[in-house]
């Protein structure tokens, strides 16, 4: 256990950090969820609806340094190459 009060202080940033990235990715991973499920039901419209909320979410993601800007670019590509080769 931390015993000088910055090693405290360090915890408890680290705590607070934690939860805020986890909302990042929890967010990111329920959209590519949606969307996944929505191609496997042939809703492609209804996918590509959702594109601009991830990429939104993934760049948010990636401004705050949650996810790496390559990660971000990445995970955008293939989702709309997918959403484009099933349309």
């Amino acid at each position: 256990m931390a015993i000088t009060k910055s090693a405290k202080k360090a915890i408890r940033q680290s705590a607070a950090r934690r939860d805020r990235n986890i909302i990042y990715k929890e967010r990111i991973k329920k959209l590519i969820k949606e969307m996944r499920s929505l191609i496997s039901a042939k809703k492609i419209a209804e996918a590509k609806k959702i594109l601009p909320d991830i990429y939104s979410a993934l760049d948010k993601a990636a401004k705050v340094g949650v996810i790496k800007k390559n990660n971000a670019s990445r995970r955008k590509g293939r989702l709309t190459k997918l959403v484009e080769k099933k349309s």
